[in-house]
């Protein structure tokens, strides 16, 4: 819980520091500014489990499309179908990919919340 509001925070705090909507214009997203300026392991905590839910949402969309690619297969005729299935597949595997890659980096931001400053 003081993980989320140390995020709720930091994301507060990046809203109302003068400059961000020119840092917005230069083509930098919210998240990277607060992975630019995570210094603190309250910080690299709060991103890790924003991490963690990414990966949630990543397993979320692979599901669905796990789901809807069986849909395409099942009693179709042949053709478009298995070509729409097989789009499916693709999005599930390269979404359960994504939950790899965040699950590895909410692994690095974990490691760091428990260095001692």
């Amino acid at each position: 819980m003081r993980s989320k509001i140390g995020l709720v925070i930091l994301l507060g705090a990046l809203v109302a520091t003068p400059g961000l909507t020119f840092a917005a214009d230069q083509g930098h997203s919210l998240e990277q500014l607060v992975i630019e300026t995570a210094d603190s392991p309250a910080d690299h905590a709060s991103l890790a489990e924003h991490y963690r839910a990414k990966a949630a949402e990543a397993r979320a969309e692979a599901s669905r499309h796990e789901k809807m690619a069986k849909s395409y297969y099942m009693g179709q005729k042949r053709g478009a179908m298995d070509k729409m299935g097989s789009h499916c597949k693709k999005i599930a595997a390269n979404s359960t990919s994504s939950a790899t890659e965040y699950d590895a980096l909410a692994d690095l931001h974990e490691a760091e919340s428990k260095k001692a400053k």
